[in-house]
């Protein structure tokens, strides 16, 4: 038939719900649609398809981001980045650094550091940036986006004292004499982050643009966009008016207030499905780092401590009940295992503990108590869960909630033995946004260093071809979108990808090394490695 391709000689594997199909052929129509998978004969069936040699290369489908931050990705390329620095001091050499080279910056913003990689692992403070910088704002958000550290002056604006209250759902941090260190945890962060000034729309643009540059080399093909807000929704809807979207988009209304009020209606494949705005974004804690994370008993090490629920199990139900109802999707964040029993008990009061056809989620299921995670498939909700978590929280997670807990702490093998969907992401920028550490995570449970031999609680890690599944169509389904995306089946998009060796015949310790040679959306090459050498 005319317009057609075929890519043949490949080493071709598709998940399915059926488990992993292999191939050497893949034709698609011009169009951009997958009319078939199969050996050689199929080029005896297809005689005037136009055909590319593989050249004996592994073919996947494209890999989609289960959640992430499309907005924080692309917005790091342009900010002050301190992911991996491995000290107080470096820290504030980069801080010092990036302030002399943006002179006309208003506010010195920018995300990364942790607390946990330095020698001496104290929260830093107000008056250790005041060292190199004083004349104008700083505020930089921790790495997992739980806890932002700013100087005296950006307190200043914010005009933040002693005397100011932690908001419902937050915490500022306070030194032995009640005086405000610079750190703010969680719904604490908004009192300054309220003060920067608004980006405008080209701005906006510049950032999606900055961050679809960035993803496509990796092999990702799509991004669940986990919070995203009224503007950002208007200039994503405008870029793929343009065809400006370079991958597609699965986004979530950030919060069930004013964002969701102006929305008012799902937006449901969008610009020949690039773009869609169906699910709303709803946090129930903080994050484990920071010991935000909403906990059933107090943290192991600190006995104090119990997190910062963000509201009542009756103000949770309430906002998912309200997007529901309005036909969203409803994604909540839950890191600890009380946050996680509240998004549970939310969910199973709107959908009267039966499953919904809108399909909720929880996002990360990070620290579950045992006896819940049954409740994951009793109540059709998907664990959107970020593989990468658990090997950079492995040097203190045990620590935070013990040796008991931990049981249910990063449980895929768990979940999924139950009957729960799994959908994988990184959550970038809090994590690399590189997906191969997300697979290579999910099937070693050890750093990229190899360690812990045997992998951290590797009981519960996942197969390559479960790993592979959660990247594709699991993914697909936690967004509605199996039909026509998450695998190489006829009739669905041809998103995919070629890469240098074969995922399902290297050792494991070679996953996270992979690198992507093409990437195609639609049927259409929107990156070659070769042509970026």
């Amino acid at each position: 038939m005319a317009g057609e391709t075929a890519i043949h000689n490949v080493s071709g594997y598709t998940s399915t719900n059926s488990g992993i199909r292999e191939f050497t052929v893949l034709v698609f129509s011009d169009k951009g649609k997958v009319v078939a998978t199969g050996d050689e004969s199929l080029l005896n069936e297809h005689p005037d398809a136009i055909r590319i040699d593989g050249k004996g290369r592994t073919l996947l489908p494209g890999l989609t981001d289960g959640h992430a931050h499309l907005y924080g990705y692309g917005f790091l390329q342009q900010s002050l980045n301190l992911t991996g620095t491995p000290s107080l001091t470096e820290s504030l050499l980069k801080i010092d650094a990036y302030a002399k080279n943006n002179p006309h910056a208003r506010w010195i913003l920018g995300r990364g550091w942790n607390q946990v990689l330095w020698p001496i692992k104290e929260f830093p403070t107000a008056a250790d940036i005041d060292t190199v910088v004083t004349d104008r704002p700083v505020l930089l958000d921790r790495i997992d986006g739980h806890a932002v550290w700013a100087n005296s002056k950006a307190m200043e604006i914010a005009g933040i004292t002693d005397d100011t209250p932690d908001p419902i759902g937050g915490k500022i941090l306070r030194d032995s004499s009640g005086r405000a260190t610079g750190v703010f945890i969680d719904k604490a962060e908004d009192l300054l982050k309220a003060k920067i000034p608004k980006p405008d729309w080209d701005e906006i643009r510049g950032v999606y643009r900055a961050a679809f540059a960035g993803l496509l080399p990796y092999g990702m093909t799509g991004v669940h966009d986990a919070g995203v807000n009224i503007r950002e929704v208007e200039v994503l809807i405008s870029m793929a008016d343009d065809g400006e979207i370079g991958l597609r988009v699965y986004g979530m209304i950030a919060g069930a207030d004013d964002n969701l009020d102006q929305m008012k209606t799902p937006l449901k494949r969008y610009a020949n499905d690039m773009l869609d705005i169906r699910s709303v974004k709803i946090y129930s804690d903080g994050a484990l780092g920071s010991r935000g994370a909403a906990m059933i008993e107090p943290y192991s090490d600190d006995p104090e401590n119990r997190g910062l629920p963000f509201f009542t199990t009756e103000e949770l139900t309430g906002q998912a009940h309200k997007a529901n109802y309005m036909g969203f999707q409803v994604a909540i964040h839950a890191i600890g295992d009380h946050g996680n029993r509240m998004s549970l008990d939310a969910f199973d009061a709107i959908q009267g503990g039966e499953p919904s056809p809108l399909r909720n989620r929880i996002e990360h299921a990070q620290i579950i108590a045992l006896e819940d995670i049954p409740r994951f498939t009793e109540l059709g909700v998907i664990a959107a869960m970020q593989a990468t978590h658990a090997t950079s929280d492995m040097n203190m997670a045990e620590d935070r909630v013990g040796p008991h807990r931990i049981k249910g702490g990063y449980a895929w093998r768990r979940l999924l033995e139950s009957g729960a969907v799994l959908a994988n992401g990184s959550d970038f920028p809090v994590e690399l946004a590189n997906p191969w550490h997300g697979l290579y995570a999910s099937v070693t449970r050890q750093s990229r260093d190899g360690l812990p031999e045997g992998g951290w609680y590797a009981d519960q890690a996942l197969t390559r071809a479960e790993a592979l599944h959660s990247f594709t169509l699991a993914n697909a389904y936690a967004a509605h979108q199996e039909e026509y995306l998450g695998s190489l089946e006829p009739g669905k998009w041809a998103d995919f990808i070629i890469i240098d060796r074969d995922y399902f015949e290297v050792p494991e310790s070679e996953i996270d090394d992979i690198q992507t040679l093409e990437t195609w959306v639609a049927g259409k090459k929107v990156y070659s490695a070769e042509d970026n050498e």
